[in-house]
């Protein structure tokens, strides 16, 4: 089930909902303890064939190194799908 997003909401309250949806995804993904740091960040991207706005989330477990992964989305567009996608197909710190 998604929620609803209000286009007329202001963007902070839209965004902020939305990393919240985000980080729910993630910990249901990677069956993540609630305490778990998830971080959702929307940045520009100025690189060659990068898109505008990409979402980078972080996920900061105790004793392990940082993960990362990039959905090259805006932060509003993301679903459910993008996340586990992109959860699945980045390379990690353990993997190189």
């Amino acid at each position: 089930m998604t929620g609803f997003n209000n286009p007329l909401a202001p963007k902070f309250t839209r965004l902020k909902a939305k990393s919240s949806e985000i980080k729910r995804w993630v910990r249901e993904l990677m069956n993540l303890p609630e305490d778990t740091p998830v971080t959702v960040v929307e940045l520009a991207c100025r690189d060659d064939g990068c898109p505008d706005i990409e979402t980078v989330i972080g996920v900061l477990e105790p004793d392990k190194p940082i993960v990362k992964f990039r959905v090259h989305t805006s932060m509003i567009e993301i679903t459910q799908a993008d996340v586990a996608e992109a959860a699945r197909t980045s390379v990690q710190p353990d993997q190189v």
